[in-house]
């Protein structure tokens, strides 16, 4: 076993109030056995089949030894110092993989999920330490334990024999586990944030006298925006402040309020916040700067232990606001320039300055906005909270995020995967450039940058990445009032060949197809617009063209069957009737509801910015608005298609790998022999060539025999990362002489080298070659590769990552995704490769991913297809000790 204490860490109970999950420690003696002491006598026979109080003392001892000794692990969750309740597990030393588990909730606290919530970290901590299944006994009575069980394994099997049932829970990274924690987590946030985005009353601490700075002006913007509840001015001077009477301290307020927004100094931001906390506030939002982004990171880290310590979310610092247009909320505290209108987009951006933006842009545009946080220097609530929150909220139709960081991206992965697989998550991301490469020396390393990990998890979560904030915009345009397209087959018709050519082009490159009419469709429409310059896609009615027209080639081509989307361009000229030809395709784009469609608007110096009662969104040129369109349904056939299941896989030898690696760090990280690699391998059933490794000319000889001629002579140097051009390989040798003058002179060049050694492998040969590979980044996460393999690996760059855990759909689509798919598939009568084979060794990497975290880099190159399935020929493995890394499935803050 190798179990690791996990660090303390916070978390929300049940209610969405913030308890604190650690390890038990020595210190907690007393306080443990006054804890087992309070327990009624019911507790004590459920949880210890007994009643007897000297025991008590016993059990405290022994779960302060669990994680001293390494026999197993206890956790506690407290609050304010005092334990609330307890849980651990006990390794069974005649059973490996097996460990004993209990847990104790102090009778006031339950119905909080605090014995749930220890119990996910404990099955966590177990798995990632090689404990396959924690298995407890219950009495039959003992409904509360029983419903826990349930909760945490659902479907599972529990015998019933002597009136005692038997528990078994088992963490699945992908699977009932991972979705019932989700489940769990997200309903936790939304009431941890409920006093945040949907507060009943607002404090407003900084506002000033004379109604000037940024204080004021948000106590103004909330009153003029009409927030359904009490607002109170803070101040130590003014009895008024907006026309609303003052107090001036928090501490005076008569009741608490929900949210505190705190717009004073920052040296007395601390005061205030202790201040809210004391009235019972449940949130504040920290407009002040001053804190980690001008490099005082401790001032920050303080208001967060002051918040934790008082029950309260917290969205700054360094922040522009929040806003709620909900008509029964209406909460505007925030200082952009134009509070938006209402509509269906949820907007988060970590810079305000692009909030302003965005909200500017929003509202030019016509696009309502549902809420809006400006996250500032994400102090505590990031965009996992607020993903959280907005999956349940009917009213939030789409997701919008400007990043620059990630807190957690493995949960962000996650919790970005479940919502948009309801309503879409779009995304700008910061900072993609990178002044230098990953350190990594393998071709998998070199070619995972940060950006790359970035692109990788938003296309497995389905998050809708844009290069820039307009493109975001203009997308959650189309997406947020429309239904999803259907396909990407685009119709055009318009005015204008030109733009009807230019709305062609675009589609090219945005994944859409134009496709030429059926017979039958350019009859009718030639039937109905006689005048139209081409009666096909793109349909041209010319600068002439009347409304009626518009609308019968609008409504022709919408109820066709043949597109799925529709652009209608109008180019206005002196001799348009433009009112006439707006209101023609208002009116026909409305009787087709359930077509995704735009309008593009040209020539006039003042557009609409929507057109008729389906509000379809107007743009003033074809190609942002195609490309809109081709993210829409690029998003749309990642929500159509299934994301598959993290299969089993037989033959995995965990415990095996496990020992291997741990042996191998005893002496210290960096590159391993290739004898070592296969042997790693060899505990998932990852497929190599076979290899000899030889001491002699006369044992060289002997191996070639063996494997067969022709071979290769390499060098089994762990210092040695990329052989070519070092002399130590030596392949294509067909006879015994160049057998032995080939590992004469390797052995020379890695002489002295007491970790090397020298190898003899068949030559294989294919039509393709493929490379595939492991790379660990320790906020992403281990991911996995494919590219095309041997010497084209990094001329040709065609290569596919995907983040973990891996499912059936992402192996199988890396491949397919490929360039060199056709070669793959047998292109002009070549030998095709064995795609399950390719597609179940690439499942198995993941696997190995997973267990092994220490993998910090492998490198399979090349692949290559042999008589069964697909061998790696060689293979580069470096280990690396891991840290305290992102969770993503425990329920902690950040």
């Amino acid at each position: 076993m190798n179990l690791r204490s996990p660090m303390p860490v916070d978390a929300l109970d049940a209610d969405g109030r913030i308890v604190r999950i650690r390890p038990v420690a020595p210190a907690d003696l007393a306080s443990l056995i006054a804890m087992h002491e309070a327990c009624p006598t019911a507790d004590l026979r459920y949880r210890f089949f007994g009643t007897g109080r000297g025991l008590l003392a016993i059990e405290a001892r022994r779960l302060v030894g669990l994680n001293a000794t390494g026999r197993g692990m206890a956790l506690v969750v407290e609050d304010d110092a005092e334990l609330l309740a307890v849980a651990s597990f006990e390794c069974d030393p005649g059973e490996p993989g097996h460990a004993e588990f209990g847990v104790l909730v102090a009778a006031a606290h339950r119905h909080r999920g605090l014995g749930t919530l220890l119990l996910e970290h404990l099955a966590l901590a177990a798995s990632a330490g090689g404990v396959k299944q924690l298995k407890g006994q219950v009495l039959g009575g003992n409904h509360k334990m029983l419903r826990l069980a349930r909760r945490l394994a659902p479907g599972a099997a529990m015998p019933y024999a002597d009136g005692v049932v038997d528990v078994v829970l088992t963490a699945e990274l992908d699977g009932a586990f991972g979705r019932d924690i989700a489940e769990r987590e997200r309903a936790a946030e939304r009431r941890s944030l409920r006093p945040l985005l949907d507060p009943a009353s607002v404090a407003v601490a900084g506002a000033s006298r004379t109604g000037t700075g940024v204080g004021a002006e948000i106590l103004r913007s909330i009153v003029k925006g009409g927030f359904n509840g009490p607002v109170v001015p803070v101040h130590p001077d003014a009895a008024e402040l907006a026309g609303l009477p003052a107090v001036r301290s928090l501490t005076e307020l008569p009741d608490p309020v929900d949210l505190v927004v705190v717009a004073v100094p920052a040296p007395d931001v601390a005061a205030v916040l202790r201040d809210a906390g004391a009235a019972g506030a449940r949130a504040a939002v920290i407009v002040s700067a001053g804190f980690a982004e001008t490099g005082d990171a401790p001032a920050q880290a303080e208001l967060v232990r002051i918040a934790r310590a008082h029950d309260m979310r917290l969205v700054g610092p360094n922040c522009l606001g929040i806003v709620n247009t909900d008509g029964s909320i209406r909460l505007q505290a925030s200082f952009a320039a134009e509070p938006p209108a209402a509509g269906g987009l949820a907007l988060a951006s970590q810079s305000g300055a692009v909030g302003i933006a965005a909200l500017a842009h929003a509202t030019r545009t016509g696009m309502g906005v549902h809420s809006f946080v400006s996250l500032g220097n994400k102090a505590d609530v990031s965009g996992n909270d607020l993903l959280a929150y907005w999956y349940d909220d009917p009213a939030c139709k789409a997701v919008a995020l400007y990043l620059e960081s990630f807190g957690n991206p493995r949960k962000f992965g996650r919790v970005a995967r479940a919502v948009a697989r309801r309503k879409p998550v779009l995304a700008v991301k910061g900072g993609r450039s990178e002044p230098g490469r990953r350190a990594g020396l393998s071709h998998t390393a070199a070619a995972a940058t940060s950006d790359l990990a970035v692109d990788t998890l938003f296309k497995q979560a389905g998050v809708i990445r844009c290069d820039t904030l307009e493109q975001l915009l203009d997308t959650a345009r189309v997406l947020v009032d429309q239904p999803l397209p259907r396909g990407a087959r685009l119709g055009v018709v318009g005015n204008a060949g030109g733009v009807g050519v230019l709305a062609a082009d675009t589609a090219a490159t945005a994944g859409l197809d134009v496709p030429g009419l059926s017979g039958d469709a350019r009859e009718r429409l030639t039937a109905a617009v006689p005048a139209a310059a081409a009666a096909d896609n793109p349909v041209d009615l010319s600068a002439a063209a009347e409304p009626d027209s518009f609308a019968e080639a609008i409504t022709i081509l919408g109820t066709s069957g043949e597109v799925d989307l529709l652009a209608a361009v109008f180019a206005a000229t002196g001799t348009s009737d433009i009112e006439g030809n707006l209101a023609a395709i208002a009116d026909a784009l409305d009787t087709l509801p359930d077509l995704p469609a735009v309008a593009v608007v040209m020539g006039l110096p003042e557009p609409p910015t929507t057109l008729g009662a389906r509000r379809t969104p107007v743009f003033a040129f074809p190609e942002p608005a195609v490309a809109a369109l081709g993210r829409a349904a690029a998003y749309a056939a990642w929500r159509a298609k299934s994301l598959g299941a993290r299969p089993d896989l037989a033959c995995i030898d965990r415990a095996g790998a496990r020992a291997i690696v741990d042996r191998l760090l005893e002496s210290g990280e960096g590159w391993q022999t290739a004898r070592d690699a296969a042997a790693l391998l060899a505990c998932y059933d990852v497929q190599l060539a076979p290899a000899v490794r030889v001491s002699s000319k006369g044992e060289a000889v002997a191996a070639a025999r063996s494997v067969g001629y022709p071979v290769a002579v390499k060098a089994d140097d762990p210092h040695l990362i990329h052989k070519t051009g070092t002399g130590t390989v030596r392949l294509g040798l067909n006879d015994a002489h160049e057998v032995r003058a080939a590992f004469t002179a390797v052995s020379a060049l890695i002489d002295g080298d007491e970790d090397a050694g020298v190898i003899v492998q068949h030559m294989m040969d294919a039509d393709v070659e493929l490379a595939a590979g492991i790379v660990h980044d320790p906020q992403f996460g281990s991911l996995v590769m494919l590219g095309a393999g041997g010497t084209a690996t990094d001329v040709l760059d065609d290569k596919q990552f995907r983040l973990l855990p891996i499912t059936e759909t992402d192996a199988e689509s890396m491949w397919r995704s490929l360039k060199s798919r056709p070669l793959i598939e047998g292109y002009r009568g070549s030998r095709p490769v064995d795609t399950a084979a390719l597609t179940d060794m690439l499942l198995r990497l993941g696997r190995l991913a997973e267990d092994v975290p220490e993998i910090a880099e492998l490198d399979l190159n090349p692949v290559m297809p042999a008589r069964y399935g697909v061998q790696a020929v060689d293979v580069k493995l470096r280990l690396a000790r891991v840290g305290d890394e992102p969770d993503p499935l425990a329920r902690r803050l950040r």
